[in-house]
């Protein structure tokens, strides 16, 4: 056992670390006038860039969000090709998987060599569908990804050109090696079960609070609410507030990223959660903007977690980050899971179960 000592050191060690990165960060931002990772690019960057060989424009948008501008030269392929629904267990849009992944990107004439460029609008969510194919290149370990802030729209306002469809392209073989596939990326409501309490992981909810706290519920996959509240333990901080404001869009500037996200530990592994995969992939996209590499995505989400029939603890209680320290709930949560299969009742720990 560790004298008192040793463990004051080591969490002197652990807070000296996370002051460090952030200070680093800080002057990172101040020093370049961007972010950590080369992922967000404007309409005046794109202009000067789009026609570079083994460049790829991507429009991600949906038929029902087309206005009838598209970025010239620039390909279609709609975000929501890569998910599919998955009737045996209840869960909608989730990830078709890494083979289905890239036949698509092959069919689309986008190769693994490529710079891919992906693009959508402020009315479809102001990136919150790019992050998603974004996130779909990145499990792939595609090497050269690239987000248009503010899609469309973005373009535009630079004093762009625009045409009134999009290019075409020649299937290609897209082939991403087995090794350099990353899986760590995506992970699933078992192995978020079985790591509640455990400290080395940190929960965030991207949803609006009024989700997180049942005011208001998320429907269920074929009909019919799914429980209230969110997963134990987890914190929350909305999607949108990766934005300056609610109209433009516009991802903020480093500075204000740190402030928004101050707090979380990078020491940590982060999972994101939303609803169905897509508004997390979106906080993926910005924390990987920020430079932080162990995040995972839960993709089916509270499609999954929040099923009447699915036997994982929610809670309603508000977690919060305070400077360094852990989540309020954190400490609780150690051996307070209910186990597979019990029904009904508080679960010890503070949580209650509405499985079954």
């Amino acid at each position: 056992m560790s004298s008192p000592r040793s463990s004051r050191f080591v969490v002197i060690a652990i807070i000296l670390l996370i002051g460090t990165f952030w200070a680093f960060s800080s002057a990172t931002g101040k020093a370049n006038g961007g972010y950590p990772a080369d992922i967000l690019i404007d309409g005046t960057w794109l202009k000067a860039h789009k026609d570079d060989p083994g460049t790829v424009v991507v429009d991600v948008r949906q038929d029902k969000y087309l206005d009838g501008r598209f970025i010239p030269g620039a390909v279609r392929l709609p975000y929501s090709e890569f998910q599919v629904d998955d009737n045996a267990n209840g869960v909608g849009s989730v990830f078709v998987g890494a083979s289905i992944a890239q036949e698509i990107l092959g069919k689309a004439g986008i190769s693994r060599e490529d710079t891919v460029i992906l693009y959508d609008s402020v009315k479809r969510d102001g990136g919150a569908t790019s992050s998603y194919f974004f996130w779909v290149l990145d499990y792939l370990g595609h090497k050269k990804v690239k987000v248009l802030n503010r899609g469309i729209d973005g373009w535009v306002d630079a004093g762009n050109e625009i045409v009134d469809a999009p290019a075409t392209a020649e299937p290609v073989l897209y082939q991403a090696p087995a090794d350099e596939i990353n899986t760590s990326i995506l992970t699933t409501g078992e192995f978020i079960r079985s790591r509640l309490g455990d400290t080395h992981y940190l929960i965030m909810d991207v949803r609006s609070p009024e989700e997180y706290i049942g005011e208001k519920a998320n429907g269920m996959f074929g009909g019919g609410p799914l429980k209230l509240g969110h997963i134990p333990t987890s914190i929350n901080i909305e999607y949108k507030s990766a934005w300056v404001d609610n109209e433009s869009k516009a991802i903020k500037d480093y500075a204000g990223l740190l402030e928004t996200y101050r707090g979380l530990d990078p020491t940590k592994t982060i999972i994101l959660y939303c609803h169905s995969g897509r508004r997390a992939s979106f906080t993926y996209l910005i924390l990987r903007l920020m430079g932080l590499e162990d995040v995972k995505v839960y993709e089916a989400s509270y499609y999954e977690w929040g099923r009447p029939d699915k036997y994982f603890p929610v809670e309603l209680e508000v977690n919060k980050l305070s400077g360094v320290d852990l989540p309020t709930n954190l400490k609780k949560a150690q051996g307070g899971v209910k186990k597979t299969g019990e029904k009904g009742g508080p679960a010890k720990g503070g949580y209650v179960s509405c499985g079954g």
